[in-house]
Parts: structure tokens; sequence; C-alpha cells
């Protein structure tokens, strides 16, 4: 309801209250009940959320909803499983890249990345640029991989955690998320085949994108990075 409908209905209501004022009067009403200007007492106010003014008013009820609980320490915790580019976060347990290639098919990765990474038909995670360039700023039409484009292992092992697999997020251990990470750092060639990934390996895969990126450390004012 606009702020305009909300105000014809007050004074639609203050009319009708006129109205029913003045019987009482010709009835004999207590005159207790009347105001000095022959109007009632008492206030009635229709209006909706949709007035600012009414949501607004100094003393005005809060609405309340009936639902939902305060969450509890385990239900924050659940959430709160940050990891930070240093590997500050990191769960204990490790996984092999053997592990990972079964994982991968396991919790059917292969239908959104292909058998390797490479073949899609969604997201491409697997690709090198020759030397390592960086040329994304003038060739948009790169995809930027696992490979090419993502600055820490931490942070690949943070958004797997959390998002993947795609039609069950957040299901997998954290062994087979070590492992799975393992296995796609392998077919970028940043791991051996043989290689057991723990918090201490991912923090230590050097990504060839890690110094293409600039840490935002401004504090205001008219710096340009």
């Amino acid at each position: 309801m606009s702020g305009g409908m909300a105000v014809s209905l007050r004074i639609t209501v203050f009319a009708a209250m006129l109205a029913v004022t003045a019987c009482g009067q010709e009835d004999g009403a207590d005159s207790d009940s009347m105001t000095e200007s022959g109007t009632s007492a008492m206030t009635v106010t229709i209006a909706s959320g949709d007035d600012p003014q009414a949501s607004g008013r100094a003393g005005a009820a809060q609405p309340v909803y009936g639902f939902g609980t305060p969450a509890t320490e385990s239900q924050i915790a659940a959430w709160d499983i940050d990891i930070g580019p240093d590997g500050a976060g990191l769960p204990p347990g490790q996984g092999t890249v053997a592990e990972g290639l079964e994982v991968w098919e396991r919790h059917r990765c292969i239908l959104c990345h292909g058998p390797t990474g490479r073949e899609g038909p969604n997201d491409i995670i697997t690709g090198r640029i020759p030397g390592d360039e960086f040329p994304f700023a003038n060739d948009r039409s790169l995809r930027s991989t696992v490979g090419n484009y993502w600055p820490y292992a931490t942070t690949l092992f943070d958004y797997t955690r959390r998002a993947m697999p795609f039609d069950l997020p957040g299901t997998m251990t954290d062994e087979e998320v070590y492992a799975v990470v393992g296995a796609m750092l392998y077919f970028n060639d940043l791991l051996p085949a043989d290689a057991v990934v723990d918090s201490a390996m991912v923090v230590d895969t050097r990504m060839p994108a890690r110094d293409r990126f600039v840490p935002d450390n401004r504090t205001g004012g008219p710096t340009i990075r």
C-alpha cells in the first residue's frame, strides 16, 4: 500500500469517527469520553508496512513473524570454516592423488569437468599457459583454470569443501577434499601422481598465478592500484 493510500484510509476512518461521535452526542453519550474538540478520545491508525512514515514513527510496534530460532554454537561452527591464504583454518587429515581420482568419479565430478578436468561440459579446471604467462587482462577469450589462474591451493580447498559436488555441496569428508584437491593439482601438473596431500602440502604448493594478483590493502583516498 502506498503512503497516499494509507493517508486516505486515515482520513476515511477519522470522518467515520466524527459521525459516530455526533451520534453519541445526540444519544446523550458521556461527555468524559469526548475531547474538547468534540471528537472521540480513541485513536485508530491504519497503515501498511509500505508507509515509511508509519514504519519509522517513534514507538511503532515492530513486526513479530513467529518463526525461526537463534543459531546454536554448533550450527555457527558448521559454517565458520573459512580458510586463509596462509592455510589458517585447514582441518586435519590427508589424502592421496590416487584416492582423489577415485573421489573424482565417485562424486561425479566427471559430469561437469570431464575425466581430467579439460573436457567440460561445464567449467574447465585444467590448463596451463606456456611459460605460465598471465594475459587475461588483454585476452578475454582465455578460460581461467586452477592451473593458470587460482593464486592459492588453500582457496581451492576452501571452495571445494564448501561448494562441491555441485548437487550435494559440503558432503565430502575432509579426507576426500584433500584427495580430490590433490587430483586437480595433479591434472594441472602441479603435483606428482604419488603425492600425499595434507595441510602442509596445500600450503606449500606454489600456484603459477601466485604473484599475479595485487592485494587490495587500500585504506581510502585516491590511491590507485
